[in-house]
């Protein structure tokens, strides 16, 4: 699979339940199974209102990710900011460019919603990837459902 070839497509929770099913079992795998986080601390209701891509390698679902309005900025920031994250790619599909597409498609919805920043949760494993990409790190590191974690955060 080359990075070409991954195509991402918005769905909406209500009107695509389908997409939504693909998109829960990808974050089941990898959140639930892979990182043992408590399903109840994985689904949340942050889902009925935020704006969710999937990540397609051919006809297969790969990769996840979704969008939230914030209801204020975060400290020290102005403007409407929105946070990233339930960013979940497949075990064989890591390392091949889908996170930068999901990141990417993210971020660009962020920008035409007239978001001024987007900030998100990433797991330490993860910091490198978020850095390229133009974020910069926040506060120390915590705990979110037994995984360390930092704040990112980027001004669109």
């Amino acid at each position: 699979m080359a990075e070409d070839k991954i195509h991402i497509t918005h769905f909406d929770v209500e009107n695509d339940p389908g997409d939504f099913h693909a998109a829960l079992a990808i974050r089941e795998v990898v959140f639930i199974e892979e990182q043992s986080v408590p399903e109840s601390f994985e689904r949340d209701v942050e889902d009925a209102r935020a704006y969710h891509v999937l990540a397609w390698d051919g006809p297969h679902a790969v990769g996840t990710g979704r969008l939230v309005e914030l209801p204020e900025p975060p400290n020290g920031e102005q403007g409407r900011w929105g946070q990233i994250g339930r960013m979940a790619v497949l075990t064989a599909s890591r390392h091949l460019g889908v996170g930068k597409s999901i990141l990417e498609h993210l971020e660009n919805e962020a920008r035409r919603s007239g978001l001024d920043g987007i900030k998100l949760h990433a797991q330490l494993p993860t910091v490198g990837f978020y850095e390229k990409s133009g974020y910069r790190l926040v506060g120390e590191e915590f705990d979110e459902a037994g995984v360390a974690h930092r704040e990112a955060r980027k001004i669109l």
